[in-house]
């Protein structure tokens, strides 16, 4: 299993003179579950190297066993620390790819040309595509093979729209990822605020919030099973 992980370089939110960039447990939490799996791992980002770590998911209360392995794991760190550039990469030589979530996303990945053929490439050759809490927002340009855009008629989740309220940054990121994918036309649905929730649709795999990226990992990991 050949597994492609793609983490945002954007590490401004919008305006505010504040940080952002990936989530730690969305990052973390997948890689063990794949990593234990025996997977092969590709970790990239746009700009490649070190990816800007969100320091709101750094904070003490939203650790994990999952972030709590990786900061005593120097070769996972430095895996993070050398990711590779998403230009240089071909959707053919993975079986699955994983984004990972943190508002970053909104601003780089959303909008990036190599991003959003790597996705088409992938889904034109019925490849796994899975993507947790903001990452849902990578889909926003991404069109199927019929010009549509990629999420129509699937039935989708991501961060909920009263979620972002309560982390108070409705006003500030470039879209809110339920309404674009309600208005792409993805078949939208939510769990309660904050608690797991995935939702599969053939070879697209969604996860809510970052309490659901484990789940969305094994989710990617028992499909790519059923299809060995």
């Amino acid at each position: 299993m050949n597994i492609l992980m793609v983490l945002t370089s954007h590490d401004k939110l919008g305006n505010t003179g504040k940080k952002t960039g990936f989530w730690l447990e969305e990052f973390a939490a997948p890689y063990y579950v794949f990593k234990d799996a025996g997977a092969n791992m590709t970790v990239i980002s746009p700009k490649g190297g070190q990816p800007p770590l969100d320091p709101s998911s750094d904070a003490p209360d939203t650790q994990t066993s999952a972030t709590r392995r990786f900061k005593a794991d120097t070769a996972a760190q430095a895996v993070l620390a050398h990711t590779g550039e998403l230009a240089g990469v071909s959707g053919a030589d993975f079986d699955a790819v994983f984004y990972p979530g943190g508002h970053g996303p909104l601003w780089d990945l959303a909008e990036d040309a190599d991003s959003i053929k790597l996705l088409e490439s992938m889904a034109a050759a019925g490849k796994t595509i899975s993507a947790v809490c903001h990452a849902p927002g990578v889909f926003k340009n991404v069109k199927a093979a019929d010009g549509s855009p990629l999420v129509k008629g699937k039935k989708v989740t991501g961060f909920t729209n009263t979620e972002e309220a309560a982390v108070k940054l409705t006003d500030i990121v470039p879209f809110l990822v339920e309404d674009m994918l309600t208005k792409n036309g993805g078949l939208y649905s939510k769990g309660a605020d904050w608690q797991s929730y995935v939702v599969t649709d053939g070879k697209l795999i969604t996860g809510q919030n970052p309490a659901s990226s484990e789940a969305a990992a094994h989710a990617v990991l028992s499909q790519l099973k059923s299809h060995a």
